[in-house]
């Protein structure tokens, strides 16, 4: 993902929040999300290491993700049924294959589990918390590097009106630098996680070595979520090690031929590893 990819895609997202919005004003939706049953809570275990395991069905770099016409509930089951914290689904349209409807499909299976799910998308407005929690999800992702310092305040302020937690995303260390500020000024709100996506925005290589390099300047306070880079048991005690307290997983665990295996194994090499620390 270049910075001019990151700009198409907020670009993109901006042109399908002023379509929604055509159809559906931001107070009709505002009154559908309060109204929606409170969606489960995030829980992180005690033994110190989570896992969000992610649904979607295309990567830019990757292609194609999981089997034709593979059922994205059933998946998501499967993961929470391994002990995911959380359940990450990619929304975007244009270049994940993603939609609001596999959004909504997921929370309905994980409700029963009291798993959350995450709108993992382009974020760029207000209204597309609206419509995540509108359709039951727990959480959102915010992309620091793609938006200015008060449109990402706009979107933790709806999130944590509407008992959201979000996952800041950051690809280097001035994205860091701005998380941990966002943390300090939105300390007592609801969970922030501070996530390293050491996926290069010029190359789309994943470079698993930028999560140990980047490590030391994470917010001590918030959650430390490792993604991308982790496919294996040993990529699971090495995040460990660094201070990471999750992993977002999503291609490797796409491209498993058994994911709640792979799933259930990252969190007991990574359990494993904190009981060792």
């Amino acid at each position: 993902m270049s910075v001019a990819f990151l700009d198409e895609m907020a670009d993109a997202s901006r042109e399908r929040v002023r379509a929604a919005k055509q159809s559906r004003s931001e107070a009709a939706l505002e009154v559908e999300a309060r109204q929606t049953p409170a969606p489960p809570r995030l829980r992180l275990a005690p033994s110190g290491f989570d896992l969000i395991a992610e649904v979607k069905l295309r990567s830019p770099a990757a292609g194609r993700l999981g089997q034709q016409g593979e059922s994205l509930a059933a998946r998501a089951t499967a993961y929470a049924q391994a002990g995911a914290a959380a359940i990450s689904v990619l929304t975007e349209p244009s270049r994940f294959d993603g939609s609001l409807e596999h959004l909504a499909s997921a929370t309905r299976a994980l409700a029963p589990l009291a798993v959350p799910a995450m709108r993992k998308d382009f974020l760029v407005d207000p209204y597309q918390v609206l419509e995540a929690r509108a359709l039951g999800a727990g959480g959102v992702l915010v992309i620091v590097r793609m938006l200015s310092r008060s449109a990402i305040g706009a979107l933790l302020d709806c999130a944590r009106s509407l008992g959201l937690f979000v996952l800041l995303e950051a690809f280097d260390a001035r994205d860091l630098e701005l998380v941990r500020e966002l943390i300090e000024a939105h300390a007592g709100a609801n969970p922030l996680l501070a996530g390293v996506n050491c996926r290069d925005l010029a190359t789309l290589q994943v470079l698993p070595q930028r999560l140990l390099e980047l490590a030391p300047l994470l917010p001590a306070r918030a959650p430390r979520v490792a993604e991308s880079g982790v496919a294996t048991a040993a990529d699971a005690r090495q995040v460990v090690a660094a201070g990471y307290q999750l992993a977002l997983v999503g291609s490797a665990l796409m491209q498993a031929d058994d994911p709640r295996s792979l799933a259930g194994a990252l969190l007991a090499a990574g359990r494993a590893a904190c009981e060792a620390t």
